[in-house]
């Protein structure tokens, strides 16, 4: 026998078949209850993070990384912050842009925003001209007073490409009648389709120069930044708007859509945090095949104890059992987890062919798939978890077992 002795006993206890088949039985089920709650997390954590990467890039394929805006008054030095964000390695592309409220008039009436944008400069930002169901980009001809609609913008203003419609802008005029809203009748020149429905429904695109001259003012709203690392926005973004002259406000795709993400993040925390329970529910059952455990070892134990053995080592044995059945059972659902996250696409796709269903509708959440992305980070707060209430189950019974008095336990043997 190796040392130490407590590691030794607990391995031995571990591989001895038992007396009593029902504690077998326990202990198979608190190794199954960990592995279960250990795969359902790793994988509910996987397709939640999927689904945060598709509406996130989704989402930003359509805006930018992060802005740089004028304070208090329209940005007139545009042209010198695109040509000093084109200087910086890490920005990709920059462009200015104007944004205002509106109401959109057809056969029937919905609010949108209005985004003034310059077709030659805008792809460098955004992937509007990839996404384009009608039409092209490039109808933003300046002069023309085309605009470009999303999908269900045009849907429920009842429109379509060729016709008409009248923007009504925040933005009033003063005339011999009082102060009256800017209003300007645009072509339909084409349809986008981003596949997020706040952007498909709630904005629409014109010419910059057109909105300008509409708007009746020199200058534009700011100037959009798409980096190749989007978490570094807020800090390359800081450092446009100091070297420019003037006072300007920063902000990045975490701060304009902030609520989106909060309850993104707070979601798949809760989550976490519920499905957690599914872990500790296998740890209990840990609990009770070891107070088991102990009650069938007291004359082992009290023998053990004649030997020699301190209270801590008789602790120590126990412990080293409970915990070993929770790393197995981690490590199965480990396997498990990852194995299924890997193939939940094939095993969606299987159950829609065999029951003749449909799970995601496509209309409904705008993706083809179940999108998944599993985090390091995920997994080995997972297994964390795991291990820690593993070995927390285990130090009650290994502490009962500690308290044997020797000689009670052999009275009766």
């Amino acid at each position: 026998m190796f040392k130490p002795v407590p590691v030794a006993i607990g391995l031995r206890y571990l591989r001895a078949k038992r007396r009593n088949g029902f504690i077998s039985f326990i202990s198979m089920a608190s190794i199954i209850g960990i592995a279960l709650g250990v795969m359902v997390l790793i994988t509910t954590m996987a397709v939640m993070s999927g689904f945060q990467k598709e509406i996130r890039d989704r989402l930003l394929q359509m805006t930018a990384h992060a802005t740089v805006t004028a304070e208090g008054e329209p940005m007139r030095d545009w042209q010198q912050a695109v040509d000093t964000a084109s200087k910086d390695p890490r920005i990709i592309g920059a462009a200015p842009y104007i944004e205002i409220q509106g109401m959109l008039s057809g056969p029937r009436v919905q609010g949108a925003v209005v985004q003034g944008v310059d077709p030659a400069l805008e792809s460098k930002v955004s992937v509007i001209a990839e996404k384009m169901t009608t039409g092209s980009l490039d109808s933003l001809a300046q002069g023309e007073f085309n605009i470009i609609l999303g999908k269900e913008l045009a849907l429920w203003l009842g429109v379509g490409v060729g016709d008409n419609v009248v923007a009504t802008l925040a933005e009033v005029q003063g005339t011999p009648l009082g102060a009256m809203a800017r209003t300007k009748r645009f072509h339909v020149s084409g349809i986008f389709e981003a596949g997020y429905n706040e952007v498909d429904r709630g904005v629409a695109f014109v010419n910059l120069y057109d909105l300008e001259r509409v708007l009746r003012s020199e200058g534009v709203t700011g100037v959009r930044l798409k980096l190749h690392d989007m978490d570094q926005a807020f800090n390359v973004a800081s450092d446009l708007a100091l070297s420019l002259d003037g006072l300007y406000r920063v902000s990045d795709w975490t701060q304009q859509n902030a609520n989106l993400y909060h309850s993104l993040k707070m979601e798949k925390t809760v989550m976490g945090i519920l499905l957690s329970l599914i872990i500790m529910m296998g740890a209990f059952t840990l609990v009770n095949s070891q107070v088991m455990l102990v009650t069938d070892k007291q004359a082992d134990i009290a023998i053990l104890r004649t030997l020699g053995l301190s209270p801590a080592g008789v602790m120590q044995v126990f412990m080293v059992q409970g915990t070993l059945i929770g790393v197995v059972g981690t490590l199965l659902g480990l396997l498990g987890g990852i194995t299924l996250t890997l193939n939940l696409e094939r095993l969606l796709r299987f159950i829609e062919g065999t029951f003749n269903v449909v799970l995601l509708p496509p209309d409904v959440y705008y993706i083809t798939g179940l999108p998944t992305d599993m985090q390091p980070a995920d997994v080995a707060w997972t297994v964390v978890v795991a291990l820690l209430m593993a070995f927390l189950a285990t130090l009650y019974p290994a502490w009962r077992a500690a308290r044997t008095h020797p000689a009670e336990a052999l009275r009766y043997e």
